[in-house]
């Protein structure tokens, strides 16, 4: 595995803050200016990527009425056909070039999925800096033969993938020589449910396939994407639109740009917050140590005396002797005379 892949100036690994990723695709709504909109909006999030989508409805699929081009799986686009829905949610090609130069600008990294071999030369002209491959097209071996060839981080979307498909696509990869490959945990539904997401697969994958891994998210709310990066996603990508009252293929289950940053935040908070394996005591921890609990004098006492339950006890603060002797004092007897809230010493214990 290459323990860190670096997408434009941006590093991804076990050791950097996990990479946010927001994907346009057709929340642009065939609108030039509204494209240019959500990538300030994603800069203004927080974002550190814009993910956009290289296809026509001619590049991905047929214009066929036959029954199997139908959608029908329940989805949010269940009456049309393929050809149809990709009419309405591709990104046309001549704005990508600018796209890209105006994300530069803005300091945030643009990449695409490409859905055919002519969208692969076409992302290669722009100089992209990574592929994501999506998840239906994680079956596309010759396209991610193509992809991997190029030498650059190749980003696997699992959604659709059984067991087999991710093994067949992070081997094609390594065939061709690229390990820089980033598995993305993810459920194609649209919404997702919440209790079909299964975050304990990142970790089992990360091990599994000696990958970085990370999450391609279409749940609604900031919580799975958070967890996920508790579960170690060094990824996390989510669908933003400006305002999903606009509409379009995919606003239904989109962030607004206010809750893209408060996912942000919450992603920031929790790496601070994960820190590392410490049993150290910082120096706060450190001062209110001085308030745990030892052995005080807790009735006057004269000298001679025995030690026992009632005038011998463990209380806050921790000025005396470790609670760990109690049992070995009782029944001892006081050295001198002391005062109830005298802390417990050795120069105070008799036989």
């Amino acid at each position: 595995m290459e323990k860190t892949i670096k997408i434009g100036d941006k590093r991804i690994g076990p050791d950097c803050p996990a990479f946010i990723v927001a994907e346009m695709s057709g929340n642009h709504n065939m609108d030039f200016d509204r494209a240019v909109e959500i990538l300030k909006a994603a800069r203004e999030a927080g974002a550190d990527a814009v993910k956009i989508q290289t296809y026509t409805a001619d590049t991905i699929t047929l214009d066929c009425d036959a029954p199997c081009f139908q959608i029908t799986q329940g989805t949010l686009w269940d009456g049309i056909t393929l050809h149809r829905l990709y009419q309405t949610a591709y990104t046309p090609w001549e704005w990508q070039p600018r796209l890209k130069e105006i994300a530069e600008d803005m300091g945030l990294v643009l990449f695409s999925s490409p859905f055919d071999f002519s969208s692969v030369d076409f992302l290669e002209e722009m100089d992209v800096p990574a592929y994501k491959i999506a998840s239906f097209e994680i079956t596309d071996i010759p396209l991610i033969r193509k992809v991997a060839r190029l030498g650059k981080p190749v980003i696997l979307a699992t959604g659709i993938a059984r067991l087999a498909d991710i093994e067949l696509a992070v081997q094609t990869c390594r065939e061709e020589g690229n390990h820089q490959v980033i598995l993305l945990k993810c459920c194609s539904a649209y919404p997702t449910p919440y209790e079909d997401v299964n975050l304990r697969t990142i970790p089992h994958m990360a091990e599994a396939f000696d990958c970085l891994t990370g999450l391609s998210d279409h749940t609604m709310g900031t919580a799975v994407a958070t967890g996920a990066v508790a579960l170690g996603a060094r990824m996390v990508e989510k669908h933003m639109t400006l305002r999903r009252s606009d509409g379009g293929p995919d606003a239904a289950f989109s962030m607004e740009p206010q809750e893209f940053r408060e996912m942000v935040d919450n992603i920031r908070i929790l790496e601070k917050a994960l820190g590392k394996v410490s049993y150290d005591l910082s120096d706060k921890q450190v001062r209110e140590r001085e308030h745990s609990r030892s052995l005080f004098v807790a009735r006057d006492m004269k000298a001679g005396e025995v030690f026992t339950p009632e005038n011998l006890r463990s209380v806050r603060p921790a000025d005396g002797l470790h609670t760990r002797y109690y049992e070995q004092l009782l029944g001892r007897r006081i050295t001198r005379d002391a005062g109830l809230g005298t802390p417990m010493s050795w120069d105070l214990v008799g036989d």
